[in-house]
């Protein structure tokens, strides 16, 4: 990785783009071999990868009907911070130069990051929580990045947010707040403290990391539990603005009280008709986030 450092090669990588589809694929998996690395584990084995790296792309990546973590370890190699060993030559597929997962598992691979990155790290450690900043906020919403972290086993009282390419609107929260009369358009939570609005956010539909607009139309405003239930595709709002609440969400009475008692129900009105949630918006948060399939309309338990 000749004259690129490790956090510039992280904020260039390679990530699959099309159609608007989310891909973070290789973003997951830096992140978790950073928390690998951060308790000494430089050499991860892929059939150990292989579970973990699937299990946060269903938690934290688009619904899929398969899920591919051989594609991420086998072409971060192509962005020249990882290295990827075999015991054997691996056969590659038929349609690229992608190695089989069957391959991969018989080969013994074990993936790792370059020996630059490695030196680097060495000589300067901040450099994960930095590098593990820049993934989060160049991919994730802020209010999923904790369950990521704690997911890769990382544990950061801060790092860095400045250092995303995209400049947020600073007025959004509260161009979006007003359009709904600073209340949670699901559950209607108004809390203040004297003057101060409590635990109300400004959810965007679609994610600011994946490109969404600082637009009214591509916010809601939401109470933080249903913020963060809304950007893991617990629920999503149809075109007709209605919650649909996934089926895969499961729990007993607070899943009732919290879920359930709003699904095929619409959300709160704004002000002015024109700042209702964009339907371009609506549907990308549908085939992106949400954890299809939706519960039948007509049942709420």
């Amino acid at each position: 990785m000749p004259n690129r450092s490790f956090i510039d090669a992280v904020g260039g990588l390679k990530v699959w783009v099309g159609g608007g589809k989310r891909a973070p694929h290789k973003p997951l998996l830096i992140l978790l071999a950073l928390g690998e690395l951060s308790r000494g584990n430089k050499d991860l084995k892929f059939a150990d990868i292989d579970v973990r790296l699937t299990e946060l792309l269903k938690e934290f990546g688009p619904p899929r009907s398969s899920y591919h973590s051989e594609y991420p370890f086998w072409r971060l190699q192509k962005d020249g911070i990882w290295c990827v060993q075999t015991s054997r030559e691996v056969l590659p597929r038929k349609s690229n130069t992608d190695a089989k997962k069957s391959e991969l598992l018989k080969a013994h691979a074990i993936g790792r990051f370059s020996d630059s990155v490695l030196d680097e790290v060495k000589a300067s450690p901040e450099l994960i929580a930095q590098a593990a900043g820049l993934l989060l906020v160049e991919n994730f919403p802020g209010s999923i990045h904790d369950d990521i972290l704690g997911a890769v086993g990382l544990d950061f009282k801060e790092y860095p947010t400045t250092i995303g390419r995209r400049r947020r609107d600073p007025l959004f929260r509260s161009r979006v707040l007003t359009a709904y009369g600073y209340k949670c358009a699901i559950c209607g939570f108004d809390v203040r403290l004297r003057n101060q609005t409590i635990g109300l956010d400004s959810a965007h539909i679609k994610w600011h990391a994946a490109g969404g607009s600082e637009e009214v139309t591509n916010g809601v405003a939401m109470c933080t539990l249903h913020h963060k239930l809304f950007d893991l595709g617990a629920y999503t709002i149809d075109e007709q603005r209605r919650v649909l609440v996934s089926e895969h969400a499961n729990g007993t009475r607070l899943l009732q009280q919290v879920l359930l008692d709003f699904h095929g129900q619409g959300i709160s009105e704004t002000v002015r008709s024109d700042d209702a949630p964009g339907i371009g918006n609506l549907r990308w948060h549908r085939k992106q986030v949400f954890k299809d399939d939706a519960r039948p309309p007509n049942l709420r338990a």
